[in-house]
């Protein structure tokens, strides 16, 4: 039965009590009304029994596609009835290709709108690891960061990584021209500079945005490392370099086709080249060096280590809850699009082994750097329980496609250990302060990510990757070649990741400076940098800081050391 008459029948029966009120009134006849017990028993008797078949012939009413099998099965949507019978096969494959690719590009956007949220995780866990006084400051940073990132990627960072690369079979991205090279040996890109020409491309856009956001993340990544300290300006200009010059270099040389890439079709023939799914090396490790440099160059905060040299604990503010740890939760929940969107494709079901490997390893990860914490202090710390869970999921992201879930369990195991063992060592040996761990997280399990590569792919996926015939192996499966490859990509990393951010660095500490005064640092960056508190509550304030003075102007006051509360030990 039609569903419209039966909601016309269902509007008439409510009515009905109404309609022969209004009867009786006309006719003179003495209502039933409701105030009787016979007059709201002649309504119920009328109206009920309609309303109760009328809904029920509503709810039986078989016109819907209760189970979907009706829905989408117009195919003149797709071959249009007067579609010549020759033409038909050629129309029905070339629709059949492009709901192929629209599957893949819809799958790469949703993992770069995950990736692209990550951020607000590495804000709230930097944020969270630093003191109230710097959170405006920290939050900036990360904020800023993006926008700085992609000003630099639009002008010439996506230009130098992929203006050559090739990924027409899965998400429609053709080659924007031929590469600067030695021999056969590519070096670099240099096409596509401000998205103009052929780079106005729904393909094209769509990696441009997908590769963008990985790349913030290895520029967020040294924000953490050099907290607290860092002046604004100079921060600034660091956006600029990593974004346009530092990172699509390296990463030309992996995943634009660049020299390492080739590694395994020419030269020694190592494997498939090197290899790296989603940015254990590329991203992290990148990241974690630059890092690195910059905290040394820049120096430790004030009072982080005594006169002998020894390191102290600068607490966070927000830690372990809930700034730090919700942080950690949305970076792993991003993380899912961080390496299942490296597939490129929705339609390569190999998306489900990477992402359970990326959970496996991030759990394991974190049970074991808290063990490892709570063996060697007596606690399990929660500020290392978190940076083990980050450390897992850091590692597993270069291998997460080619090794089975007992790999990642693995990987996730000894990335706990090597963070634990990387922040002890940055701290006590290198004499590096770094507040929020981000060498040790990013840096150290990045490569121990690269290396587990060569050591744990177990040959089931990978054919044909960097136009190399069968699947990726390991060592323990079969092939040195693979652990040549990743040991040289990680030479070449450290190597030209150092010389480009030691010289980076040192220019600008010699030229505008890097760092802040001593009593803005000691006061809190949030005032004189940013000009505004994110917790003005929280301090002991004195004077025209915060309180209005006749004449004064706050906005023009700078808080002074004697004015706000010393959070340091010396």
């Amino acid at each position: 039965m039609d569903r419209s008459f039966l909601f016309t029948l269902l509007t008439l029966a409510l009515l009905m009590p109404a309609m022969y009120r209004r009867y009786r009134r006309r006719t003179g006849v003495p209502l039933a009304t409701t105030s009787s017990r016979r007059g709201r028993m002649f309504i119920l008797a009328m109206t009920l029994p309609l309303v109760l078949a009328i809904a029920g012939g509503l709810a039986l009413a078989s016109d819907g596609d209760k189970d979907g099998s009706k829905t989408g099965t117009d195919i003149t949507n797709t071959l249009p009835a007067d579609t010549p019978a020759g033409d038909q096969l050629t129309t029905v494959a070339t629709q059949t290709e492009k709901n192929r690719v629209s599957i893949n590009v819809t799958w790469l956007m949703l993992g770069g709108i995950l990736v692209l949220f990550m951020q607000a995780g590495f804000a709230l866990v930097e944020t969270g690891f630093t003191r109230a006084k710097n959170a405006a400051h920290t939050m900036m940073m990360n904020m800023v960061i993006f926008a700085l990132g992609v000003v630099g990627w639009f002008i010439c960072g996506y230009a130098l990584m992929f203006g050559s690369s090739d990924q027409n079979f899965l998400v429609g991205v053709t080659p924007l021209g031929s590469p600067w090279h030695i021999g056969s040996w590519n070096i670099l890109s240099h096409h596509g500079f401000f998205l103009g020409g052929h780079a106005y491309d729904v393909g094209i856009l769509g990696f441009f945005f997908f590769q963008l956001v990985f790349m913030d993340a290895t520029a967020t990544i040294p924000t953490g490392a050099m907290a607290e300290r860092w002046k604004f300006s100079s921060f600034c200009v660091w956006g600029l370099f990593v974004s346009m010059l530092l990172y699509p270099i390296y990463g030309n040389w992996v995943w634009g086709g660049g020299w390492l890439s080739q590694l395994g079709a020419q030269g020694p023939k190592w494997g498939h080249g090197s290899l790296d799914f989603a940015g254990s090396g590329v991203v992290h490790a990148m990241g974690g060096v630059a890092a690195f440099w910059g905290a040394k160059i820049l120096g430790a905060r004030i009072g982080k280590f005594d006169k002998d040299g020894n390191p102290r604990a600068i607490p966070g503010h927000h830690l372990p809850l809930p700034m730090a740890i919700l942080g950690t939760f949305i970076l792993l929940v991003g993380w899912m699009g961080f390496n299942g969107g490296s597939t490129f494709a929705g339609t390569d079901l190999r998306l489900t082994v990477v992402i359970v490997n990326t959970i496996i390893s991030s759990a394991f990860g974190c049970l074991s750097a808290m063990f490892v914490m709570w063996r060697i202090f007596g606690k399990p710390d929660p500020s290392m329980t978190a940076n083990g869970l980050l450390a897992g999921l850091v590692a597993i992201t270069a291998p997460c496609a080619f090794v089975a879930p007992w790999g990642a369990a693995i990987i996730g195991i000894v990335a706990g250990w090597v963070v634990v063992s990387a922040v002890l060592w940055v701290e006590r040996k290198a004499k590096v302060d770094d507040p929020v761990g981000a060498v040790a997280v990013h840096g150290a399990s990045g490569l121990w990510g690269l290396l587990a590569l060569g050591l744990l792919a177990d040959g089931s996926y990978g054919a044909g990757l960097n136009g190399v015939d069968g699947p990726v192996k390991g060592l323990f499966f079969g092939d040195a070649g693979q652990l040549w490859a990743q040991l040289t990509d990680i030479v070449v990393l450290v190597t030209f990741c150092s010389i480009m951010c030691i010289v980076f660095f040192s220019i600008m500490k010699g030229t505008m400076g890097m760092r802040t005064t001593e009593e803005e640092e000691i006061s809190g960056l949030d005032m004189p940098q940013m000009g505004a508190m994110a917790y003005p509550d929280f301090l002991e304030a004195q004077g025209p800081v915060f309180y209005p003075v006749d004449g004064v102007d706050v906005t023009d006051r700078v808080p002074t050391a004697a004015g706000l509360r010393e959070e340091v030990g010396s």
